[in-house]
């Protein structure tokens, strides 16, 4: 029996409404509604959990003396109404399976369409799982066998995301059984998610913090000089070994910065990270590397490894994150999952390349070739434009040089269905003109600017309008009170117009637009406004079109787009838990 059941039943038994036993208990109408339909359960030993037993057991006693009561009613002892309660919450949430086969999911790098077949089950139901729309009918066959295809189909050197996702340590497991049973004692598990495997929260938050200006001041950026003396390297040289491997990576670095030449470089590798990451100094110096090739003004086309354990790969990005914003990367992906037998690495630029091979799992007995004789440098570079011509993009990214390809690309993208929008302050197109006016005033905005802001807000009013005629629309905001604005007040978001300076409201002036935005929704049925109860993001909106797209805007320090079509990391986006209330 379930909590909301057992609730039920008493209720039932009592002959007694939600309302009496809120007011006997001190709970809430709406608290107890949630209890009753199962949206909600009080934690085990909690204070809600004895009021509600309080609140039955007094209920009880009093129908049972009551005269009116028309069967007897024996009243329930405090210790029974709070076992019968308690024993429900020990069974599985299952709500938290659904939760945590999303999590396994987005970890490891199998297919859900391979695990479907295994577990002979449609690939939509088991979507209908990961959301939680749907519950397993049998949680610990179900889990068992999930785990077997895991582990089946994870080579041991790329187990490391069971030991991230399960918090214990694998390495004295040796067989498959045992580490089956770990990951499948996990699945049921109803303990909060490790917060080591919310990548794209980090990422997200990373990115919302992120201020290009501060970083160029803190590592010098703008004093770095690209240095013109050639480097003393032989035409090639082979290198063998992790510390090798890490001086083949510099070395490279270095020959790229000193060449003339500024044709673009194209990057791969889809071997481990583990080793090099474990070193104190190389990833620093490869940061350092990085950044005087983008002080040199190449632009860098970067493929990268999609198929690793999620994990990893958004740790990758995170650490891109500075390099995305300068516009000088474009980031891809294989859409082909690499072989698991062999491992690769090829990067090019206009004089040198750097080849690298290895066996997955003995990365340290492979080989490092770096070139710079003309044919093989050819070679090369003819291998990496093949390689990139097979390559999708990751995230398209847009600053303002690249604005109207973004205005364009929008457009497009906005009538592909219902959106649901998490955003950094209100919409532009619930506010009426005399109120930007006000805004304006107070932040002393140019006329030039002025114009632009209301051209876009007319645009936008028009445009969402037009839109919820076929389609919906969420906007999730998160609450703020006014000792929080006045430290951190909320600026208008503008990213769509490429603006570098900030337009701030006033506590008095952001309640006007967010009462005006509370009105817009009771008179537009498509559209709705939604409080989540998480801390927002201040400089970032994403924007979701379910199933097909997702754009992260940033609203200063740069102002920058990033569309991603991408399905692994579009599926997180739109999978990050946000709990909601309703206006």
């Amino acid at each position: 029996m379930t909590f909301s059941e057992q609730l039920n039943e008493y209720l039932s038994i009592l002959n007694c409404s939600a309302k009496e036993l809120s007011q006997i208990s001190g709970l809430s109408n709406s608290v107890i509604s949630r209890y009753r339909s199962g949206e909600r359960v009080p934690r085990p030993e909690s204070e809600k959990l004895n009021q509600l037993c309080e609140g039955i057991y007094l209920l009880s006693k009093e129908k049972a003396a009551s005269k009116r009561t028309s069967a007897s009613i024996t009243p329930f002892t405090k210790d029974e109404i709070y076992t019968a309660f308690t024993n429900t919450l020990k069974q599985p949430d299952n709500s938290q399976l659904c939760e945590n086969f999303n999590h396994l999911l987005l970890a490891s790098s199998v297919s859900l369409a391979d695990l479907a077949r295994f577990l002979n089950y449609d690939s939509s139901y088991l979507s209908r799982i990961r959301s939680g729309s749907r519950i397993p009918s049998d949680p610990e066959w179900f889990c068992s066998e999930t785990a077997r295809f895991i582990v089946l189909r994870t080579p041991p050197a790329d187990r490391i995301f069971i030991e991230k996702l399960t918090g214990q340590s694998i390495k004295d497991i040796n067989d498959s059984a045992t580490l089956c049973q770990l990951l499948s004692g996990w699945l049921l598990n109803t303990n909060t998610i490790s917060p080591q495997i919310n990548q794209m929260q980090s990422f997200l938050e990373k990115l919302d913090q992120f201020d290009l200006n501060n970083f160029i001041r803190s590592i010098h950026f703008d004093e770095l000089k690209v240095p013109t003396m050639p480097i003393q390297l032989p035409g090639s040289r082979s290198y063998f070994g992790i510390r090798e491997f890490m001086t083949a990576e510099l070395d490279y670095l270095k020959t790229t910065v000193l060449s003339p030449s500024m044709e673009n470089v194209i990057m791969y590798s889809d071997m481990p990270m583990e080793e090099m990451s474990k070193d104190p100094d190389f990833p620093k110096k490869w940061m350092f590397g990085m950044a005087m090739l983008l002080k040199k003004g190449l632009h860098i086309n970067m493929i990268h490894n999609v198929n690793r354990p999620f994990s990893e790969m958004m740790l990758g990005l995170e650490s891109y994150i500075p390099m995305y914003m300068t516009g000088q990367i474009s980031p891809y992906y294989l859409n082909e999952t690499p072989n698991q037998v062999f491992g690769h690495f090829l990067k090019v630029s206009g004089t040198v390349a750097l080849s690298g091979e290895c066996i997955a799992g003995f990365h340290n007995d492979g080989k490092y070739y770096l070139t710079k004789k003309k044919d093989e440098v050819s070679y090369y570079r003819h291998r990496a434009q093949a390689l990139l011509s097979h390559a999708r993009p990751l995230m398209r990214i847009f600053r303002s040089d690249n604005a109207i390809q973004y205005k364009t690309l929008r457009t497009r993208l906005f009538a592909s269905g219902s959106q649901k929008n998490i955003v950094a302050s209100l919409p532009i197109y619930t506010m009426t003109d005399d109120l930007l006016c006000s805004i304006f005033a107070q932040n002393y905005v140019s006329k030039s600017d002025a114009a632009k802001i209301f051209s876009y807000t007319a645009a936008e009013r028009a445009r969402v309008e037009s839109f919820l005629a076929t389609a919906s629309l969420t906007d999730e905001i998160s609450p703020i009170d006014k000792a929080e604005f006045e430290r951190y007040p909320l600026r208008l978001f503008l990213a769509d117009l490429f603006l570098e300076h900030d337009i701030v409201y006033t506590w008095d002036t952001y309640q006007k637009h967010l009462a005006l935005t509370k009105q817009y929704a009771k008179t537009h049925g498509s559209y709705s406004l939604k409080i989540s109860t998480t801390p927002a993001f201040r400089n970032i909106q994403i924007q979701i079109c379910e199933g097909k797209w997702a754009i992260i805007s940033k609203n200063n320090s740069p102002t920058i787009h990033f569309v991603i079509e991408h399905k692994k990391l579009r599926h997180a986006i739109e999978n990050m838990v946000m709990p909601l209330v309703e206006t």
